[in-house]
Parts: structure tokens; C-alpha cells; sequence
């Protein structure tokens, strides 16, 4: 297949395109390489899938409508996998403009772009922040999600809504995702795991909130990748079912699902820093804070309608993956650090 990958300079998106070029695939890989982050991981990343044939990369904004409509015009693509977003909790207390920007207007520019040119499948990232203030665990994408604690979740909440108007209006297939703490080789340098293997090899206290009461459905990568694959090959379609007297969020009338993608297997984020400090040989020095704004107190997923509908089955311990990621980050980040 000919599949376009939003973001995929991005952690999720490197791995993705990886792994399709690997079972023979074409990927167009798009990216805006913005500075959220160090852009020298994104170009790194994007340096190593820029050596095999079949990927081809545009960088583009999700916002460019002109950009995004010719792109769509010049290629012919048999799915989409939106995985291009501004990322984080707490930034969108500091930037909120940005996520409008790119994960509510590039999210339109995606979906106006699948409706002309006759896309068979368009999978996109939602997050398990869209939970909120939901409390009963686990988590189901059965369950509604009226309640977001930031404008990260909101934005994400807001794509499955756009999402579900496109299935029923114009009949595109739609699957949104929503990921659970994902970590692993090439990660985000924003995201827990990256932070505390720096501080820890640099003999700094990492910042520990809610005083380690937190717990996690921590992901490793290749488990999701393996997930969105599954779910790529398989497009949404109608649920038979469903009721408009009762109406599941999870599904519907129109080509439309939704599915949690995560461990299911939720640790606390102190037992998450044991395995780091087994990985390194190496004790965290722990500065203990209150929860910060926008975070929740734990996320958990249920992830039956994955395993009953694509045979999902997440294969990696979080001592595995984090000993992955700690050959990984000694090899390619320790160095340039230290």
C-alpha cells in the first residue's frame, strides 16, 4: 500500500513508518520539524528513514490547506495515519493557540483532504487524556468523555467528534486511537522516561508528582506500532448494532471506531522508576511535588475491543522496554550530553 504518515519525524511516527517500509510498503512521510522538542532527534530519526527507497518525505504544516491540497492532488494514497499533533499537557496551559492551530485546523485540513481524493481509511491519534475526569477503571472507550481536564484533551476529544461527522456524512472510513503513555528507543525528550535517565546519569533529582502516586498504562512503542498496523489494514466499518436510543461513544452508524491502545497493565510511576534505576545500576534522587495541572491521577486501558476486532495483544514487561530504552539512550544520547 501507499500510506501517508503525518508526523512521522515524531517518536510514533519514525517507528510507524519504519515498520511499514519494512513489510514492503510505500510511506510519504510528512513533517513540519518545529521545535517543541530538540529538532535534532526529529532530523535524526528522519535521517535514518530517508536512506530506504520507498519512504518519501514532505515537510509541511497540517495547516498549510494549500500545501495539504497538493499533496493529496500529486499522490495517491490508499490510507492515512494522522499522528502529526502539538503533544503535552502542561504546554497547553502556556500555548493553547498552538493546539488549535495545529490539532483542530490541520485536523480539518486532513479530514477535507481524505473526503476529495477518496481515502480508504484514515486512522488518527486521539490519548488517553481524553478520560479527565472520568474515575471508573478501566478505562472504556464505551464511556463518554464530556469531562477534559486540559486543552490537549479537548482538542483530541474534538478530532473523534470531527472524525465521526466525516464517517457519517460523506462515508470515510475513521479510526481514532487513543494511546496510553507510550516510551521506548527514539522517545520524546518531554516525556518522563527521557527526563529521568538524563537526570539520573547527570547525579540530578527528577521531579516525582503526586508524590509518586501516579499510575501509569506505560506502552512501549512496538506495541503500538503493532496496534495501528492492525488497525490500518482493517477499516472502520458500521456497528450493525448500534442504537441511537442508546448511543455507544466507541461506535456507530457510520464507519467510525474507536479503540484504546495500551499495555493494560498500569504501574505506579515509583515501581516505573525502579526499573529505570535497575536499567542504569543507578538511584533517582527524588524531589517529591504535588499533581500539577492537567494531569491525572491515573489511566488504565481497556483494550478488549482491540484484541476481539485485530487480535491486539501487547507483548513487552516494562523492565523490557526499559532496558530498550536504556541501550538506546546510552548509545546515541549519553555521549552528545555528557
Amino acid at each position: 500500500m501507499h500510506i501517508l504518515v503525518t508526523g512521522a519525524a515524531g517518536f510514533i511516527g519514525y517507528h510507524l513508518s519504519e515498520k511499514l517500509l519494512a513489510r514492503g510498503d510505500t510511506v510519504t512521510g510528512l513533517d513540519n520539524l518545529n521545535d517543541y522538542y530538540d529538532v535534532s532527534l526529529k532530523q535524526a530519526r528522519l535521517g535514518r528513514l530517508n536512506r530506504l527507497p520507498e519512504f518519501n518525505f514532505v515537510r509541511a504544516d497540517l495547516q498549510d490547506r494549500a500545501a495539504m491540497e497538493s499533496l493529496f492532488a500529486n499522490n495517491t494514497f490508499d490510507a492515512v495515519v494522522n499522528l502529526a499533533a502539538q503533544a503535552g499537557v502542561r504546554y497547553s496551559l502556556e500555548n493553547p493557540h498552538t493546539y488549535i492551530d495545529s490539532n483542530i485546523v490541520g485536523f480539518t485540513n486532513i479530514l477535507e483532504c481524505c473526503r476529495h481524493h477518496n481515502i480508504g481509511h484514515l486512522v488518527y491519534a486521539s490519548s488517553s487524556s481524553v478520560y479527565g475526569m472520568n474515575s471508573a477503571m478501566p478505562f472504556s472507550v464505551h464511556d463518554n468523555v464530556d469531562h477534559p481536564i486540559s486543552l490537549y484533551a479537548a482538542s483530541k476529544k474534538a478530532n473523534e467528534l470531527m472524525a465521526h461527522t466525516y464517517s457519517h456524512l460523506f462515508g470515510i472510513p475513521t479510526t481514532g486511537l487513543r494511546f496510553f503513555t507510550v516510551y521506548g528507543p527514539w522517545g520524546r525528550p518531554d516525556m518522563a522516561l527521557f527526563l529521568f535517565t538524563r537526570a539520573i546519569l547527570a547525579g540530578e533529582p527528577i521531579k516525582v508528582f503526586n508524590n509518586g502516586n501516579m499510575q501509569r498504562d506505560f506502552t512501549y512503542i512496538d506495541d503500538i506500532v503493532e496496534g495501528i498496523i492492525r488497525v490500518t489494514d482493517k477499516p472502520a466499518t458500521a456497528n450493525a448494532e448500534w442504537d441511537s436510543n442508546y448511543p455507544d461513544p466507541g461506535t456507530s452508524s457510520a464507519p467510525y471506531r474507536l479503540y484504546n491502545i495500551g499495555n493494560s497493565k498500569p504501574i505506579l510511576l515509583t515501581d516505573f522508576i525502579e526499573a529505570l534505576e535497575n536499567a542504569l545500576g543507578q538511584k533517582a534522587k527524588r524531589e517529591l511535588l504535588p499533581m500539577q495541572p492537567g494531569d491525572v491521577a491515573a489511566t488504565y486501558a481497556d483494550i478488549e475491543d482491540l484484541i476481539e476486532h485485530v487480535d491486539y495483544q501487547p507483548q513487552t514487561t516494562v523492565q523490557d522496554g526499559i532496558n530498550s530504552f536504556v541501550a538506546w539512550y546510552l548509545k546515541h544520547m549519553h555521549k552528545e550530553e555528557s
